[in-house]
């Protein structure tokens, strides 16, 4: 989180209930940085899946840890890193949605990571195997 003009940084515990906090978290940092209404909903959905991910993913459910959250704004956008302390996840494992079948033979799982990067300018994922993991996204304005 180098070249930053403002660091901001808040823990949220692991809990469903939490998403909504983040989300104001984030959209507020968002219009500070001046997007459009367009770009901090993209950027408030790639956040919310991933916290939602966190949850479910690498906890295994609520109250089994927080979600730390720094948003660096840039003079070119936002800087997102969310981290946990739970189960490492391979996203290489995670295959590519079927987009060109019909809406109801799509399966749920995996379209959120996809959206994410879709959404998003950049997104970078590390994990450690002690466990814990860290997600960085990336919006420029």
């Amino acid at each position: 989180m180098e070249r930053s003009e403002l660091i901001k940084k808040r823990a949220f515990p692991g809990r469903y209930e939490s998403l909504a906090a983040i989300r104001d978290f984030v959209v507020q940092a968002a219009r500070e940085v001046g997007f459009s209404e367009e770009d901090v909903y993209r950027v408030e959905l790639s956040v919310d899946e991933a916290c939602a991910n966190i949850i479910e993913h690498a906890y295994g459910g609520e109250d089994k840890g927080d979600i730390q959250c720094w948003i660096a704004i840039e003079a070119e956008g936002i800087r997102i890193r969310l981290q946990d302390f739970g189960r490492p996840f391979d996203p290489s494992k995670v295959s590519q949605p079927r987009l060109k079948v019909p809406i109801e033979k799509v399966k749920t799982r995996g379209v959120g990571f996809f959206l994410m990067n879709k959404l998003m300018d950049e997104v970078r994922y590390s994990s450690s195997l002690r466990g814990g993991n860290v997600m960085e996204m990336y919006k420029r304005r």
